[in-house]
């Protein structure tokens, strides 16, 4: 069982940063896709970004600009680099891991990951205050 596990959420002011980190007990195919998602009270779930196998990353329309996702293959590790939060920004993060490079977008992993085609962490909570 891959287990993924996410941490550096906190609290932080509109405008401020943060920078979430997951790691990956395995690796889980030679073609994968990576990515976060979030899921806050009200909203539906949202991909915010994604990165395959080949490092190419991919963001949804609101972090576009704002965030960067990165990896180290070397370490299993996923990260999330955070800029210029906003209230909407306040959410669960979650990290995803699919063993399906071809669905690498935000608007499509997480669909893929929670029809059972992947796995996720517990999340870790990001709190924007303005």
């Amino acid at each position: 069982q891959v287990h993924l596990e996410e941490s550096g959420g906190g609290s932080v002011q509109s405008g401020g940063s943060l920078r979430l980190s997951c790691t990956v007990s395995e690796v889980i195919d030679s073609n994968y896709c990576l990515g976060w998602f979030r899921e806050a009270p009200g909203k539906e779930r949202e991909g915010v970004a994604a990165i395959d196998s080949a490092g190419i990353a991919n963001y949804a329309i609101s972090t576009e600009g704002r965030f960067t996702i990165s990896q180290d293959k070397a370490k299993n590790l996923v990260y999330l680099q955070m800029n210029s939060l906003n209230s909407d920004d306040t959410a669960m993060y979650y990290c995803a891991a699919t063993p399906n490079r071809g669905i690498c977008e935000p608007g499509l992993f997480p669909i893929v990951v929670y029809t059972g085609h992947g796995y996720w962490g517990q999340g870790t909570q990001v709190t924007v205050s303005s």
